[in-house]
């Protein structure tokens, strides 16, 4: 069973959660850990030989030190390029809290130091007509990281999602500042703004990068907080 259990959230689509999730499993690779990537739902998935297949899953899977199934890491896969579900709705399938929680859980029996479930788009994301994907760590009941992309707005998203994440009864554990927009205007003051607000670790700084990788994010992290907590 892996000892440390995070769900990775976005402040919205395009924050970085994939590039980020990567390169905190990047970061325990490096100190000898067994680590795991789940992205549990994805929608935007190409047909191909051997099935749909979602770009960030493969990422994850690749940058994971336990190499498991691609079905493990991405059970519920789903063509349209559009909020999961809308997606599921086209494909003729029903989204169910209870369900991906169970798939994760059978994952999350693996032996691992460290397993990440990488969420979609924001934390508000509907499965279906009365449930969130926010159920679903509230179910498996792991803190939360905090990706915030870092652009105009980016406060009010943050603490939007930090607010909800509090109020859905999680631990945020530690949060990332993503440099999505490279001519963002007064960074450091957004920076120093959100520093003084989140009374949880900053695992880093990722700036934009002209070619994002694992590797290149990992340089830029500290994860001995997720490591040092309690298992989750």
């Amino acid at each position: 069973m892996a000892k440390h259990n995070y769900f990775v959230a976005g402040t919205d689509t395009d924050a970085g959660k994939t590039l980020v999730t990567t390169g905190i499993l990047e970061a325990a690779n490096r100190l000898g850990l067994k680590t795991i990537g789940l992205k549990p739902v994805a929608a935007g998935c190409e047909a191909t030989a051997d099935g749909l297949r979602n770009d960030d899953a493969l990422k994850l899977q690749q940058a994971a030190s336990v190499k498991l199934g691609y079905d493990s890491v991405n059970p519920v896969a789903l063509a349209a390029p559009v909020a999961p579900h809308i997606a599921a709705t086209q494909a003729g399938r029903t989204l169910s809290a209870d369900r991906i929680a169970a798939l994760c859980r059978g994952s999350m029996m693996h032996s691992a130091d460290l397993l990440l479930i990488e969420g979609a788009g924001g934390w508000r994301v509907p499965l279906n007509g009365r449930e969130m994907l926010s159920r679903v760590p509230q179910l498996l009941e792991t803190p939360v990281i905090l990706v915030i992309g870092m652009k105009l707005g980016c406060i009010n998203h943050a603490l939007l999602s930090a607010e909800a994440i509090v109020r859905d009864g999680l631990r945020i554990a530690g949060w990332v500042a993503n440099r999505v927009d490279p001519g963002m205007a007064c960074y450091d003051e957004n920076l120093a703004t959100l520093k003084g607000l989140f009374p949880v670790p900053l695992l880093g700084e990722v700036p934009h990068l002209a070619k994002p990788s694992a590797a290149a994010v990992a340089d830029c992290l500290d994860v001995s907080s997720l490591l040092a907590a309690g298992p989750a």
